[in-house]
């Protein structure tokens, strides 16, 4: 039973503009008229049909009205939420997130090797049918109900609580070697200043007598034993491999290292400290500069002698291809990670929007953008090896045998080297690459961030930069087995098993978890109060059926078939695959974990406590003017 503030029952001889009191709480006159509730004993979710009490998020840190009426109107002050101060923040801070260093090694290489132009048909059919509607679905699901991962499951669904704790322990392991990553990057644009690039001679006391340099004018034979000065710079001066035996002796820690990625964590904390009034500002930089340098890049390499010969062999179609199973799964893979649901992160950014923001708007054109950066950098990085196969004499399959970060740090490093205005062109790329990094790791910490803030709102609410600063330390702190001298064989290890099939399981609950516990209609009516217009029958089959059964079918093939890991000349021993698995299940372990603790705690028979833990237990709130109501 609802009625108008402005009947006689309410409050009434409060002058325009000025608080007044009722019942001893404070009310404050909106712009536009409230509707209290009324209600014999306590606050219920609205899940039917939605008129004009509609139910709207709680996305406001302020108290929640959950205090029993006993027919008396009550009203409570809501704290405003922080918002982004543009929209633009918004759009550069998820582009930031998805655009990240694997757009630029990732993409290419998995393009080349799995058909050349033929691959974008399965990659754009992945990404019409999987990946977009997941980042749409996160988007929506964040702006509407405006909380981090793990509190936003009180008003979905309680008992998939675990999935936020799962969350939170994934994106701590990505900052465990991702950042790890931007040190070495960091580590080559600090050597970059010099007249004489360090990794383009045989002289130095790090290079061995393999060592051979056939860019140098004398004629220089390349043989099976041959090694670049760029590959024994990144194995033996950045990373020291050398000095340990794999992952059962990972040697000691690399202080230059240690000092890079301190630096790093620096950085990050004072650009996501105060929250996202801070951090939308610095994406301005960090989310920008790429694109001017990928142009740079990009020029450059097209001038290049035997830049033709690189597009032709990233773009020439191998029809073959497509009947193979493995072609559509890594199509699969690559656009799921690209566009990054499953880590907080677009929980937590769409949380700081606007009620009304077009977020379907937003997820096309950020999901569009990345996509197109990801084809944009195969140009970039096939003309260069287009070029180095030119100079090698070569073809261009034996040039770009470097997957990963090696592509980068010896491939794509040792063309810049030998190129005119070499030390120009090493500093804007590997500046590139630390921008690169830098946002994917303020979305990432941002996610944990919010996640528990909103979570221990009454802990941590008032000590946010108290709390950043303890997880940079504790990121710090957890990063340092990738800074030994076998560190890359830990950062291997972690990027393969510790966040894949962990967050591809996190993504496909959650699909699960909206789609058939809190109902495709329910969710397609938040959307619609938000928006105006519901999502069509396309959007709904995709969040029902297609979606889920695409992150089915990807964690399935991963499973069934484990990556056969080796680094260097480094196999991976069998057992480091068990750790791998145990890795990646320590996290996902929170979500059964949670269900039967929900189901203990819960009161009632075992049928009772099923239905109310999976039924909304926390009142939303409608947004009018300046205060949120919760809806009945």
């Amino acid at each position: 039973e609802t009625e108008p503030l402005n009947s006689k029952k309410d409050v009434s001889g409060c002058s325009k503009g000025e608080d007044c009191k009722e019942n001893g709480l404070l009310v404050r006159n909106p712009k536009s008229a409230l509707r209290p509730v009324e209600d014999g004993n306590k606050v219920h979710t609205s899940q039917g049909d939605k008129g004009e009490a509609a139910q709207i998020s709680n996305g406001y840190s302020g108290v929640q009205s959950s205090v029993p009426c006993n027919g008396e109107q009550q009203l409570m002050e809501l704290e405003d939420r922080e918002t982004w101060s543009k929209k633009i923040d918004f759009l550069l801070s998820v582009i930031g997130y998805a655009v990240d260093l694997g757009n630029v090694w990732r993409f290419p290489y998995i393009c080349y090797q799995n058909g050349g132009g033929a691959f974008l048909i399965p990659y754009t059919i992945m990404a019409i049918f999987g990946g977009i509607p997941l980042f749409y679905m996160e988007l929506a699901l964040g702006q509407y109900h405006r909380n981090g991962c793990i509190s936003i499951w009180r008003k979905i669904c309680p008992i998939f609580k675990g999935i936020g704790f799962a969350i939170c322990i994934i994106d701590l392991y990505v900052a465990s070697y991702y950042n790890t990553i931007m040190a070495w990057a960091f580590y080559y644009l600090i050597s970059s200043f010099t007249a004489e690039l360090p990794w383009t001679s045989c002289t130095n006391p790090w290079n061995t007598g393999n060592c051979t340099n056939y860019f140098s004018k004398d004629n220089v034979s390349w043989s099976l034993h041959s090694i670049s000065p760029a590959e024994e710079f990144y194995t033996r001066q950045v990373l020291q491999v050398h000095r340990s035996n794999g992952l059962d002796d990972l040697g000691g820690i690399s202080w230059q290292l240690t000092l890079c990625l301190l630096l790093i964590f620096t950085i990050v904390y004072f650009s996501i400290w105060k929250g996202v009034k801070t951090s939308g500002k610095v994406v301005w930089v960090t989310a920008t500069f790429p694109y001017i340098i990928l142009f740079i890049l990009l020029v450059r390499g097209a001038t290049l002698p035997g830049a033709w010969r690189g597009v032709l062999y990233y773009l020439k179609p191998d029809w073959q291809k497509l009947l193979a199973t493995e072609v559509w799964v890594d199509a699969a893979a690559q656009i799921f990670f690209s566009l990054g649901p499953g880590f907080g992160v677009l929980l937590a950014y769409a949380s700081y929007n606007k009620f009304h923001n077009n977020c379907y708007q937003d997820a096309l054109v950020t999901s569009t953008v990345n996509c197109l950066t990801s084809f944009v950098s195969g140009f970039v990085i096939f003309t260069v090896l287009g070029y180095m196969a030119e100079m090698r004499n070569e073809d261009v399959s034996e040039v770009a045998k470097d997957t990963g970060p090696s592509l980068l740090f010896i491939t794509y490093a040792e063309a810049i080297a030998n190129m005119p205005a070499s030390t120009f062109f090493a500093i804007i790329f590997f500046l590139m690459l630390l921008t690169l990094g830098l946002d994917s790791t303020f979305a990432g910490l941002e996610g944990v961030i919010t996640g528990v803030l909103d979570e221990f709102p009454h802990v941590w609410g008032k000590r946010r930069e108290l709390f950043v600063l303890g997880l940079t330390i504790v990121c710090f702190l957890g990063s340092l087995a990738t800074l030994t001298f076998g560190g890359a064989y830990v950062v291997k290890l972690f990027e393969e098993y510790a966040t894949g099939p962990a967050v591809l399981t996190v993504v496909f609950l959650e699909a699960v978890a909206v789609s058939w516990f809190y109902g495709i209609t329910q969710f397609c009516n938040d959307v619609k109060e938000m928006l105006g217009s519901a999502p069509g029958w396309y959007w709904r089959v995709c969040w029902v059926a297609i979606s889920p059964l695409f992150l089915l079918f990807v964690t399935c093939s991963f499973l069934s078939n484990p990556p056969e890991l080796r680094l260097f000349d480094y196999d991976y021993p069998y057992w480091t695959t068990v750790v791998g698995y145990c890795i990646g299940t320590s996290s996902i372990i929170f979500i059964p974990i949670y269900m039967v603790y929900r189901l203990v705690i819960t009161p009632g028979t075992l049928k009772e406590r099923i239905l109310k833990s999976i039924t909304p237990e926390t009142a939303t709130e409608i947004p009018f003017g300046d205060i949120r109501m919760n809806a009945v």
